[in-house]
């Protein structure tokens, strides 16, 4: 009997294991999976390799707050000398002062100019006060409640990048599925600005009266009504109580508006870039010029864009929170306005639909700006301690 032998393959198969790689952009860092499989791309499982390091999901909650208060502290100091001008822009004094040299030239009220003439005027008034603050008060001036700005822009925004950045990957986890959509940005930005609003509140009261507080002043700084921040503290608390640190919180929640606004506007910007992104990788065509543009400015564009079209819609809520937290009073020495409705239709009926934007020009100058250095620090940031900014 001869026996027979069957042959074993000497090598079983082997499985084709290629895994993409996260693919990198310039300005956005790694795309985010998620992102990719929208926009049509296969993603693969990390190898056995990789897969001790953490996920996207196992982030460091205080990243978002160090990286949102360096990006706060950098944008405001750049941009302070044109915060100063917007805060006078929006106060009752400077628009007095604006509506008697007004008069004094026989010229007629904004409001009654067609919207190009009173545009125009509203910028000629702002450069006329931009000019002047360094020549009348020295160029400190700019830099007026610089300190107490700080104070408030730091915890402020590193309190709502950590309440967005880490409320968005809650909210995401326990009511979409773990999916980012533009739901969870509108849920998550509205739920950042009213915990920023409530406790930064007191700080941007004190710091809105002390960049009035020259219409006390004399000559030599004479006749301020306070010597510093803590002063302004005191005798807010000892004339109005506890509830006078929170004047103008109403117009803050207001505010919110514009935050959430701002946000869902920049996730859905940025959400656009990854798919331009995945969508080159996928073509393999050599990127052009245009193509280089968008991938080193495309997040800066899209932060200061959002902030503008936000800004531009809610501005009103501005002024009023400014004329809420300056509490003027009126001839009989009571309070001019008694809340967030009142204020809002005493200024329209006394000055008019253009004193709800008085200090636009200003504004928009600082904080499309600050928005776009504000968010590519918090971004590089983020990418520096390692971290990803989605969910």
């Amino acid at each position: 009997m001869v026996a027979t032998t069957h042959s074993v393959p000497s090598a079983t198969k082997q499985s084709s294991f290629n895994p993409v790689p996260f693919t990198e952009s310039r300005e956005l860092g790694q795309v985010d999976p998620g992102r990719a499989e929208d926009a049509g791309e296969q993603i693969t499982p990390l190898p056995a390799s990789q897969a001790g390091k953490p996920s996207l999901k196992d982030r460091r909650p205080w990243a978002h707050f160090v990286a949102g208060g360096l990006g706060g502290m950098t944008s405001a100091t750049l941009t302070s000398p044109l915060d100063v001008l917007k805060t006078r822009l929006q106060s009752t004094f400077y628009q007095e002062q604006l509506a008697a040299n007004r008069r004094a030239k026989g010229l007629p009220n904004p409001s009654q100019l067609p919207f190009y003439r009173a545009a125009w005027m509203h910028i000629a008034e702002t450069g006329q006060i931009l000019a002047s603050i360094p020549r009348v008060e020295g160029w400190r001036a700019l830099f007026k409640g610089l300190d107490a700005n700080l104070i408030g822009v730091v915890p402020a925004r590193a309190i709502n990048f950590w309440a967005y950045g880490n409320g968005k990957k809650i909210i995401s986890s326990n009511f979409f599925d773990g999916q980012e959509t533009a739901m969870v940005h509108l849920f998550a930005a509205a739920s950042a600005g009213i915990i920023t609003g409530t406790a930064t509140n007191p700080i941007w009261l004190v710091k809105t009266r002390l960049q009035l507080d020259k219409q006390n002043a004399g000559p030599g700084g004479m006749g301020r009504q306070y010597k510093n921040a803590w002063d302004c503290v005191v005798q807010t608390l000892r004339t109005e109580g506890i509830r006078g640190l929170y004047r103008g919180l109403s117009a803050s929640y207001l505010g919110v508006s514009e935050s959430t606004l701002q946000w869902v506007i920049y996730e859905q910007a940025k959400r656009s870039l990854a798919r331009r992104e995945v969508d080159l990788l996928k073509s393999g065509r050599t990127p052009t010029v245009w193509d280089k543009t968008v991938q080193w400015t495309g997040q800066l564009t899209a932060a200061g864009g959002a902030k503008f079209f936000a800004a531009l819609i809610t501005y009103p809520h501005e002024v009023v929170r400014t004329r809420l937290r300056q509490a003027p009073v009126d001839a009989v020495g009571n309070v001019k306005y008694n809340g967030l409705w009142s204020c809002f239709v005493t200024v329209f009926r006394e000055e008019g639909m253009g004193a709800l934007y008085g200090g636009l020009v200003p504004h928009m100058l600082r904080v499309v700006p600050s928005a776009a250095i504000m968010f590519g620090v918090y971004e590089g940031v983020l990418r520096a301690l390692g971290e990803s900014s989605g969910v």
